[in-house]
């Protein structure tokens, strides 16, 4: 079975990018389909304003992955600055037909202030869960063009 997944892009960090599509394919035993979520490709389906707290170009972007997949089948979202060190199989192995959206739940409280290339670190409950989401795409139909630009960014996390 093909895993699909799609990586947020920054034209800041294509490196990291890079570096995380090379991971995924070289520890994996199954085949692997990746794609960039860039948002230079996105005309038609993003159009929000960019606001002060997005750190990345792809902090709303992730959330049109089941509408990309035509809201057909399972797609797995990572953000670029992950690094892969087991075979992605097993991740996807994960899948449960109950949920819509599987991410690890956790308490994150940054100590910092300031992230990546000199981004202000927020805080806000559910911090990072989007970092990493197993998306059942057919459950995942209220995730519309219209409702991602309309939206609040709280409300998308």
């Amino acid at each position: 079975m093909l895993i699909r997944v799609f990586i947020g892009h920054d034209r800041r960090e294509t490196v990291a990018f890079h570096t995380l599509s090379q991971s995924i394919h070289s520890n994996s035993s199954s085949p692997v389909s990746i794609t960039p979520l860039m948002l230079s490709q996105f005309d038609e389906q993003m159009w929000r304003e960019r606001h002060p707290l997005q750190s990345t170009d792809f902090s709303f972007s992730r959330f049109l992955v089941p509408y990309l997949c035509e809201y057909e089948g399972w797609a797995l979202f990572m953000d670029c600055d992950k690094l892969m060190v087991d075979d992605i199989a097993n991740l996807w192995k994960l899948r449960d037909d109950k949920y819509a959206v599987m991410v690890v739940k956790h308490d994150h409280v940054p100590l910092e202030t300031t992230k990546f290339p000199g981004e202000k670190q927020t805080t806000y409950e559910k911090k990072n869960w989007s970092s990493v989401m197993l998306l059942n795409c057919a459950r995942c139909k209220a995730l519309t063009p219209d409702y991602v630009n309309e939206t609040s960014g709280l409300d998308l996390h």
